[in-house]
């Protein structure tokens, strides 16, 4: 933790009452802690979705050779000058080159190269008959459209003129040698890991994806699927979080509803810190009787819990836990997923050296009015529509309200000093969707 985190809760003037924070104050605070992984060299799968930490040249052409882009006929074009179903060009075949073949017959006049797609052009060929524009060597005279097993000295018969070079991928017509293909900072996808296995390359030096463990706390929890008993509600949480975390970028690991036992959540916790580059908690951040959370992250005595002038998220957690970043959010449902959107997906892709750390914001105008508590920066849900740039909120202000959550693309910010928003006014939304 950086030092404000551990000397800011409280201070001489301020006495026994917690300052309250700004989201602002809170996220800087965040995100001085954190800095992008350091780069390692991976095998191209297991780099998938990672950002490159290198300059990638091509030390070879790609293709690396001439070859045949049809099934058809290596051949010379002076040949096939004037050629046609009446008065088709015969010649004959002196060989069968197929894909990954090392020697090559030569053409010379009159003569052509039975070959395959993709295999080497052989010395004395200018270009690709395709197998439609011949008989396939059948001698019947009409055009073939598959071909037969190669008869070294047969006869072919090319029923139109070859052009020059035609249906040839010449050597370095893709990439040449020296040239650089991908640059530092693009993500690889299978596009990008597909080329990069074209040029040669078996490993990569890249940001890897952060490790992101996500728990939730409660005794109240119960997976998904299994029967709910009194007092009792699924989690979804560690769904949402963990989702919101891959989505982000990272490698997330989810970890079912923890009780309200400190034991138990101090034996998780040690149990997933040696797969974790992050952890991320909910519930357990407030002010209740059972809270346990504060009093096993307390034991560590690296961790901070906050209040911010937000709504929702008001209680946050923030620090280190056998030095790996921790952050607490609250349990509720739409708390825990706009302050992860706030504060931990920025961490997560500062992580991963990605340029962009905040979801977009833009400006549209809501024709509905808002209101808002007085000191508190709210964000409500809504669906944004970028035809007309303007806004509609979804839902009311409960932070248990999941269904209105999962209906929203946006969330809509009224600032701090502002308690009413008129109606057609202009506010600031932040986009949850690309």
């Amino acid at each position: 933790m950086t030092g404000s985190t551990q000397s800011s809760c409280c201070t001489e003037d301020e006495g026994p009452v917690p300052r309250m924070w700004t989201v602002g104050e809170h996220l800087a605070d965040v995100l001085a802690a954190v800095a992008p992984l350091p780069a390692i060299e991976l095998q191209l799968l297991d780099a998938q979705g990672c950002r490159l930490d290198e300059d990638v040249v091509a030390t070879g052409d790609l293709p690396p050779f001439d070859n045949s882009s049809m099934d058809g006929y290596a051949l010379r074009t002076a040949d096939t000058t004037g050629a046609d179903e009446r008065y088709p060009s015969v010649l004959t075949v002196v060989g069968d080159i197929a894909a990954g073949a090392g020697e090559l017959p030569k053409v010379g006049p009159g003569q052509a190269a039975r070959i395959m797609t993709g295999a080497p052009m052989p010395p004395g060929a200018e270009a690709v008959a395709p197998v439609e524009w011949t008989d396939g060597g059948t001698g019947s005279g009409k055009a073939a459209d598959s071909m037969g097993a190669p008869v070294e000295g047969e006869e072919v018969r090319v029923l139109r003129p070859v052009a020059q070079g035609a249906h040839i991928r010449r050597r370095g017509s893709d990439i040449t040698a020296g040239a650089e293909v991908l640059g530092a900072g693009t993500v690889l996808g299978p596009a990008q890991l597909g080329l990069l296995a074209a040029i040669g390359r078996g490993t990569v030096r890249v940001r890897p994806r952060p490790r992101v463990v996500v728990l939730s706390t409660g005794s109240e929890l119960v997976q998904p699927g299994d029967p709910i008993g009194p007092g009792q509600i699924s989690d979804s949480n560690s769904f949402t979080l963990t989702a919101a975390a891959r989505d982000a970028g990272a490698i997330a690991y989810r970890v079912g509803g923890v009780p309200d036992d400190a034991a138990v959540l101090r034996a998780v916790l040690e149990d997933q810190l040696g797969r974790a580059d992050l952890i991320v908690t909910s519930g357990g951040v407030s002010v209740g009787a059972y809270d346990v959370v504060k009093e096993v992250f307390d034991s560590y005595g690296n961790v901070d819990f906050r209040r911010l002038r937000m709504q929702p998220g008001k209680p946050q957690g923030f620090g280190r836990i056998g030095g790996v970043p921790l952050l607490a959010l609250p349990g509720n449902p739409v708390s825990s997923y706009i302050s992860f959107e706030l504060f931990v997906r920025p961490v997560i892709r500062t992580m991963l050296g990605a340029p962009d750390i905040h979801r977009p914001v833009v400006r549209a105008v809501c024709r509905a009015a808002l209101r808002s508590p007085a000191g508190r920066r709210q964000f409500l849900r809504g669906w944004y529509s970028s035809s007309d740039g303007e806004v509609t909120p979804i839902g009311g202000e409960g932070s248990h309200l999941v269904g209105a959550l999962a209906k929203a693309n946006c969330l809509i910010v009224v600032p701090e000093d502002e308690t009413d928003v008129a109606a057609d006014s202009t506010v600031d939304v932040v986009l949850l969707t690309a």
